[in-house]
């Protein structure tokens, strides 16, 4: 039986990582009420760039290239392939993202082939010992990078012009465009945020105890699409909620499988989906989502 504060840390670090994936689906939502459902491939393109990269320009300048080019990958999905069927409503646009996730993972994927790559990362297997605890270096630098960039993305959600927008188009999109909201921008913003916190995510989601990057990676997206559902998906507080409920049911359940019966090979990978599926018969539309009013 795996010690309570170590499943709890590692479950921590695991739902950080999963609520920056999470808020990326909850932004591309507020501003477009799309669901991404291409997600999945733009944090598998993410990391595959910094392990590409890293042996030729560094550990940090390859993270910073990959953040970066996922952005504009995100952006340019958004511009070239969403904007030019927007007529067909929010249902057609979230099921062109599936077509745009299947092409970018199928190349992606040819890539990769059969291969596990590394991304070079300076904390390899190093672990520290508190007590009778042990943690991995990667899960606590996970932990502290996700909550900083967490916090910087709501202290620009808060108080930057572009923030300002996104809360207005959220709020409503046609007020938002009658007040000189320019709602393309909004779009492409999001998806470019949307796909530097995949970006980032990729990285700590391929570092030890993983042993790299391989073409099941982006599967890791389809645990954090529950945590944005059981959340709430336009609710950037329910995004940073569900990541961790997720990532701490993950945990135990890993911890635990070996005690408990119910927990069989394989229960994590449904766990997560059973608590959405829990969440959601009391709440229907999730922890912090906004609802719908009833007219009565």
């Amino acid at each position: 039986m795996s010690s309570i504060v170590e499943i709890l840390v590692n479950g921590l670090a695991s739902g950080a990582v999963y609520a920056l994936i999470a808020l990326g689906f909850v932004v591309i939502f507020k501003a477009t009420e799309v669901i991404n459902f291409a997600h999945p491939s733009l944090l598998l393109a993410g990391g595959y760039l910094v392990a590409v990269l890293h042996d030729d320009i560094g550990f940090a300048g390859a993270v910073l290239a990959g953040v970066a080019a996922t952005a504009a990958l995100a952006a340019l999905v958004e511009l070239v392939v969403l904007r030019r069927v927007r007529a067909g409503g929010h249902a057609t646009l979230s099921i062109v993202t599936i077509g745009v996730d299947i092409v970018l993972t199928v190349e992606l994927t040819r890539r990769i082939g059969t291969e596990v790559l590394p991304l070079g990362d300076p904390w390899g297997d190093r672990v520290v010992r508190i007590g009778d605890v042990t943690i991995a270096q990667t899960r606590i630098a996970a932990f502290v990078v996700a909550v900083a960039v967490i916090a910087a993305f709501l202290l620009a959600f808060r108080f930057t012009s572009w923030g300002v927008a996104m809360r207005a188009a959220a709020e409503n999109r046609e007020t938002a465009a009658l007040m000189g909201v320019r709602l393309g921008r909004v779009s492409a913003g999001a998806w470019a945020v949307a796909g530097a916190l995949a970006a980032l995510a990729a990285l700590f989601l391929c570092v030890f105890p993983t042993p790299g990057l391989d073409r099941t990676t982006s599967f890791a997206a389809l645990k954090a699409l529950p945590a944005a559902v059981l959340g709430g998906v336009d609710s950037t507080t329910g995004a940073l909620v569900g990541g961790v409920l997720i990532g701490i049911t993950e945990a135990a359940v890993v911890g635990y499988q070996n005690d408990v019966a119910l927990f069989g090979g394989g229960f994590a990978e449904i766990a997560p989906y059973l608590l959405m599926t829990v969440v959601l018969l009391a709440r229907p539309a999730g922890l912090f989502g906004t609802r719908e009013p009833a007219r009565v």
